[in-house]
């Protein structure tokens, strides 16, 4: 008689499946990358996984990431796959790399570089621009080898200016009828083979490498609306905005919704020159879905921290003379040369730049921490930069300085950009506890060497369902519930998210007792030797992806059985 047996048995977990529901102990079985079976004397299998206290969860979904080009070259999508991720979504806030022709090549870089923090010179080497349509670079992407799933959606920006050329970054220009039906016309042809929706920008915060506002912040209601009416006729898609959100924003992407049938998602937080706008946007997004739409905003589960250091893209002195005079050197002379010239420092610190750079430092240091081992992305306000020069009698940009050299120049700084205006995150438990909102500001593959938050997940499970000490936490099951079936959810992604039967395999097995960041640091591990900041996560035991191990003990297998979503 024959025996069958299943490909995976996870057993003796405490199951927390997605839903939101209480936590369970059972065993999942897994054959031809789906689950089979949840619950208890579900057979024998080909490998078993004893998983007896350890924490089981589906794999994390990450809406918005920018690995539009890394993932050509990074087959893993480093650092999001180190912390769980088994779903990214890239092509986010109007940028990438398709639709292009060879002519505007560079000008997306330059815009990439300057919106997302990705140096120009990595994306020259690391991307071959071997595609021109967008289908074309579905393929590309469609063959390329991966470890987790990932599915990509069309920028306004390259879509712009592959129709408009180089009037498609002019914001005095306007696309004629014809350029607005042609750009439905390749919205349409895109959704059609296999994007995942369509994203665009209207924040003055996105400015290119060369300091100009990115091409869709001008956009106007009739362009909208035409490519609004493409998304109808593919019927699938969904929109993603990252706005400022002034008088008339919402509405103008809320008739966008509404033309084109298909759901909204919106960037969702907390700045410091308008703390309370992020309110008016979220009661928004609930008037609207009470009218039935489908919109969601996207939130983060910590601040947007700017990280500093000596080899980070800023730093407190970056545009002083005596600093400038020493990008010259390697990072090990240019260490020694600091600590060895105490003349040196005193001019960093005392004779400052009288530039916009030193005046906007000057304003962040109330809001920078010395980002030491282990650091709690909820810092006491008083344990500022400030604060201590001040206890001890020197300049905040002492402090600064020291802190960067700390660790043998490895030492960084943390200044709380946006979602921390009242130095505690009960703004974000606001916005987490929200029926509206999933997960979405991770950000994994931009700001490279600025922010490092695409460890939200690990921060989202260990801080607010375990470590937190300035206020409550949140139950496990609904912040698992949050990062999975919700985000699967909010674009459309039916078939993971949950730990049920005839769901994908796509299963964490967390020893939640150790679950925890490692602290951030920088590595030169990108094309052109190109730096970043990176943070891994310590506790994740294994990482499944349609039922193939891709991480085990926190590092990687070399199994690659990702795929396109399309």
């Amino acid at each position: 008689k024959e025996f069958f047996m299943h490909d995976l048995l996870i057993k003796n977990g405490t199951i927390i499946d997605g839903t939101g529901g209480d936590r369970f102990h059972g065993d999942i079985s897994v054959t031809d990358g789906l689950i089979t079976g949840v619950g208890n004397q579900l057979g024998q299998a080909k490998r078993v996984v004893d998983a007896d206290g350890l924490l089981v969860t589906p794999g994390f979904i990450d809406v918005h990431t920018h690995y539009d080009g890394q993932v050509t070259w990074d087959p893993y999508l480093t650092p999001s796959t180190y912390h769980g991720v088994t779903t990214a979504i890239f092509g986010n806030c109007g940028v990438g790399f398709a639709p292009v022709k060879k002519a505007n090549v560079s000008y997306l870089i330059n815009l990439m570089e300057g919106v997302e923090d990705i140096p120009g010179s990595v994306l020259s080497e690391g991307v071959r621009f071997n595609w021109e349509s967008f289908p074309e670079y579905l393929d590309i992407l469609d063959s390329s080898p991966k470890a987790i799933d990932i599915g990509a959606q069309v920028p306004h920006a390259p879509l712009r200016l592959y129709v408009m050329g180089e009037r498609g970054a002019d914001h005095a220009e306007n696309p004629s009828q014809e350029e607005i039906d042609l750009m439905g016309s390749l919205l349409e042809e895109s959704l059609n083979a296999g994007a995942l929706g369509f994203t665009t920008s209207r924040t003055t915060k996105h400015l290119s490498r060369d300091g100009k506002n990115t091409p869709s912040l001008s956009a106007k209601d009739d362009e909208l609306r035409g490519l609004a009416l493409a998304m109808k006729r593919a019927g699938r898609g969904i929109i993603e905005v990252n706005s400022d959100f002034g008088p008339g924003e919402f509405e103008i992407m809320r008739m966008a919704s509404e033309v084109s049938g298909r759901p909204l998602s919106i960037l969702l937080l907390q700045t410091n020159n308008s703390p309370s706008l992020w309110r008016k946007t979220r009661d928004q997004i609930k008037s609207a879905r009470a009218r039935g739409l489908a919109v969601n905003g996207q939130v983060g589960c910590r601040p947007i921290v700017v990280i500093m250091g000596l080899e980070t893209t800023i730093n407190p002195f970056s545009t002083h003379p005596k600093w400038k005079q020493l990008l010259s050197l390697s990072k090990e002379d240019r260490l020694i040369r600091i600590k060895g010239d105490s003349d040196l420092r005193h001019d960093l610190i005392h004779q400052l730049p009288d530039d916009e750079h030193t005046r906007q430092i000057k304003q962040w240091l109330p809001k920078t921490f010395l980002m030491h081992k282990g650091f709690d992305y909820e810092p006491l306000p008083e344990s500022n930069i400030c604060t201590i020069a001040k206890d001890r009698g020197i300049s905040p940009f002492e402090v600064a300085l020291e802190g960067m050299l700390a660790n043998d120049g490895n030492g960084l700084l943390a200044h709380t950009f946006e979602n921390y205006f009242d130095g505690d995150l009960e703004v974000i438990k606001e916005m987490l506890l929200d029926e509206g909102t999933i997960m979405g500001l991770g950000d994994g593959g931009a700001h490279v060497c600025t922010v490092c938050d695409e460890g939200a997940p690990t921060y989202l499970l260990s801080h607010w369902g375990r470590d937190r000490k300035r206020g409550d936490t949140i139950p496990l099951e609904f912040l698992i519930k949050k990062h999975t079936s919700v985000s699967a959810h909010g674009y459309g992604l039916l078939d993971r998210g949950l730990i049920k039967v005839g769901y994908k395999a796509d299963i964490n097995v967390i020893n939640y007792e150790k679950l925890s960041l490692l602290d951030a640091e920088i590595v030169y591990d990108l094309p052109a030797g190109g730096r970043r900041l990176i943070q891994r996560a310590k506790g994740y035991q294994h990482t499944f992806v349609s039922g193939s191990e891709i991480i085990s003990h926190d590092n990687q297998t070399g199994n690659l059985p990702g795929r396109l979503l399309r």
